[in-house]
């Protein structure tokens, strides 16, 4: 049997209130972050290519921005549980602006190891993406806390879909800049993150995660909160949400970056290759909701389970149909849609496997895990397919789904249930 979470105190109406002016204001700041890292998502590794002049470091850009995020995660969320989500949401913006601006200044002078340190800090505008999440989940009721978490992965959509699509408008903005070539999407970047940073900036009061806490002792009341990789050590329930999380995470980043080129170098046009990868996109976001809806009905560890299936069918398409198109569309539509259902739920675990009070060290230990594994899957994805090829790829990454399943499996035996969910 699937265990559930304790059921809520009777929520006020201001309660409820509260918590649909924080998810108004959170998904609008994700539409604004996302905004800003579409319009930059293909134009970092041209950049790359252009500064250094050599092609083969173009997978840094993504590299640097991955590697970005997982830094700057633990200290964003140390500032959460000092000062509040209010200020680290905040925070994040402004950083992800120095590193827009650290970029043009790079792209100007040809500097690659400042455009390096640019993609970098640019990278907190993905640490405040993954934050912004479980903000969703400070206030909200655990009846529907997987649902207000999943709709603020959804409100990513937006950003993820518009951005790309001011490629051409961001050169042109560029070019009347007299900036660089490439670097015009930055500008819309930085736009964007400013309008993140007031909207998290005006929009969070009362914040939600200090009135959380208020409601169970303040931080500053307890003696010394455990820190994240303490809470991994100790807490079996918050162990295995974490790794859910990281290894999803990492099936999905191996088989995705490695299919563009797979396709390519076996005909595909660009414009195949394009679909595709919006296809995988909407994948991954879309249905959040609806996977919200069923890890609050079904379970969570359930919820886990049918991500797991999902991402198990697209890796057995990619074996066995490797060599046709429309199955790996098929299987990339199918891995967008695992990731989805096992993050939504995951996360949500996470969140209840510890205390309020403990909870922003742990989240930000999950988004650092999450980071490290997507940037090590990316990074083991190219040799893998170098030895084995695509079809060999996606079996050997069926035993990171048999992993995570014997996880999600324990956490559903009788006496797994979260210790609280306050």
């Amino acid at each position: 049997m699937t265990p559930q979470p304790p059921p809520d105190p009777v929520s006020s109406e201001a309660d409820a209130r509260l918590q649909r002016k924080v998810l108004s204001v959170l998904a609008l700041g994700q539409v604004m972050s996302g905004l800003g890292t579409g319009a930059t998502l293909a134009l970092g590794a041209l950049l790359v290519t252009e500064v250094s002049g050599n092609s083969s470091l173009s997978g840094l850009a993504a590299t640097m921005n991955t590697l970005g995020a997982a830094l700057l995660a633990v200290p964003l969320t140390r500032l959460a549980r000092r000062r509040g989500r209010r200020l680290s949401l905040t925070s994040g913006a402004l950083v992800a602006i120095l590193g827009a601006a650290v970029i043009l200044v790079a792209a100007s002078a040809g500097v690659f190891l400042l455009l390096l340190t640019g993609m970098g800090l640019l990278g907190a505008g993905t640490a405040l993406n993954l934050q912004s999440r479980f903000a969703a989940t400070d206030i909200a009721p655990a009846r529907t806390r997987a649902r207000d978490l999943s709709l603020i992965v959804w409100s990513t959509t937006v950003g993820s879909v518009v951005g790309p699509n001011l490629f051409g408008p961001s050169e042109s903005l560029g070019r009347a800049l007299g900036l660089p070539e490439f670097t015009g999407g930055f500008v819309i970047a930085m736009c964007a993150q400013a309008l993140g940073a007031l909207i998290y900036f005006v929009g969070l009061r009362p914040d939600p995660l200090q009135t959380a806490l208020s409601r169970g002792g303040s931080v500053a009341n307890r003696p010394s909160p455990a820190g994240g990789l303490a809470l991994l050590r100790t807490v079996p329930a918050a162990r295995r949400a974490v790794l859910v999380v990281g290894i999803s995470h990492a099936v999905m980043v191996s088989v995705m970056s490695m299919t563009p080129v797979h396709l390519t170098t076996h005909g595909a046009t660009l414009t195949v290759v394009g679909l595709t990868m919006s296809l995988h996109v909407a994948g991954m976001y879309a249905l959040s909701p609806v996977f919200g809806w069923l890890a609050d009905r079904t379970g969570r560890a359930t919820t886990v389970l049918v991500g797991q299936v999902l991402l198990a069918a697209a890796l057995l398409l990619t074996w066995w149909g490797a060599e046709s198109q429309p199955l790996v569309l098929t299987a990339l539509i199918l891995l967008g849609l695992g990731w989805s259902a096992s993050t939504v739920s995951s996360s949500t675990m996470v969140t209840e496997s510890v205390a309020a009070h403990d909870r922003p060290a742990l989240q930000g230990t999950s988004d650092l895990v999450m980071n490290l594994c997507g940037a090590a899957g990316g990074a083991l994805a190219g040799p893998m397919l170098g030895l084995v090829g695509f079809s060999g790829l996606g079996a050997g990454a069926l035993v990171l789904v048999a992993t995570t399943t014997v996880l999600a499996l324990r956490s559903r035996r009788p006496g797994s249930a979260p210790a609280t969910t306050v």
